[in-house]
Protein backbone atom coordinates (compact mmCIF):
# COMPACT_ATOMS: atom_id res chain seq x y z
CA UNK A 1 0.00 0.00 0.00
CA UNK A 2 1.18 3.55 -0.71
CA UNK A 3 2.86 5.00 2.42
CA UNK A 4 0.88 8.28 2.36
CA UNK A 5 -2.39 6.34 2.27
CA UNK A 6 -1.23 4.31 5.27
CA UNK A 7 -0.41 7.45 7.26
CA UNK A 8 -3.76 9.05 6.38
CA UNK A 9 -5.52 5.83 7.37
CA UNK A 10 -3.72 5.85 10.74
CA UNK A 11 -4.83 9.43 11.42
CA UNK A 12 -8.42 8.76 10.40
CA UNK A 13 -8.70 5.65 12.53
CA UNK A 14 -7.02 7.46 15.44
CA UNK A 15 -9.60 10.25 15.26
CA UNK A 16 -12.43 7.72 15.07
CA UNK A 17 -10.98 5.80 18.02
CA UNK A 18 -10.80 8.97 20.14
CA UNK A 19 -14.36 9.81 19.16
CA UNK A 20 -15.56 6.34 20.08
CA UNK A 21 -13.67 6.24 23.38
CA UNK A 22 -15.32 9.52 24.31
CA UNK A 23 -18.54 7.59 24.86
CA UNK A 24 -17.01 5.60 27.73
CA UNK A 25 -17.29 7.14 31.19
CA UNK A 26 -13.79 6.55 32.53
CA UNK A 27 -14.65 8.58 35.64
CA UNK A 28 -16.33 5.54 37.17
CA UNK A 29 -13.35 3.28 36.45
CA UNK A 30 -10.44 5.49 37.53
CA UNK A 31 -9.55 6.88 40.96
CA UNK A 32 -10.61 10.51 41.55
CA UNK A 33 -7.94 13.13 40.90
CA UNK A 34 -6.12 11.10 38.25
CA UNK A 35 -7.11 13.26 35.29
CA UNK A 36 -3.74 13.31 33.50
CA UNK A 37 -3.29 9.57 33.87
CA UNK A 38 -6.80 9.00 32.54
CA UNK A 39 -6.10 11.19 29.52
CA UNK A 40 -2.87 9.29 28.82
CA UNK A 41 -4.76 6.00 29.09
CA UNK A 42 -7.41 7.19 26.61
CA UNK A 43 -4.75 8.34 24.13
CA UNK A 44 -2.89 5.03 24.39
CA UNK A 45 -6.11 3.07 23.95
CA UNK A 46 -6.99 5.18 20.91
CA UNK A 47 -3.54 4.55 19.43
CA UNK A 48 -3.90 0.81 19.98
CA UNK A 49 -7.37 0.75 18.42
CA UNK A 50 -6.16 2.84 15.49
CA UNK A 51 -3.26 0.46 14.90
CA UNK A 52 -5.50 -2.59 14.99
CA UNK A 53 -8.14 -1.02 12.75
CA UNK A 54 -5.52 0.15 10.23
CA UNK A 55 -3.87 -3.26 10.12
CA UNK A 56 -7.26 -4.85 9.54
CA UNK A 57 -8.18 -2.43 6.76
CA UNK A 58 -4.79 -2.84 5.08
CA UNK A 59 -5.17 -6.60 5.34
CA UNK A 60 -8.33 -6.48 3.29
CA UNK A 61 -7.17 -6.98 -0.23
CA UNK A 62 -9.58 -4.66 -2.02
CA UNK A 63 -8.37 -5.28 -5.55
CA UNK A 64 -11.65 -5.97 -7.35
Amino acid sequence: MIPIVRVILYFVTFALSLYGLGAINFGKLIYPGRVVQTQILVILLAMALAYLATQFLMGLNLSL
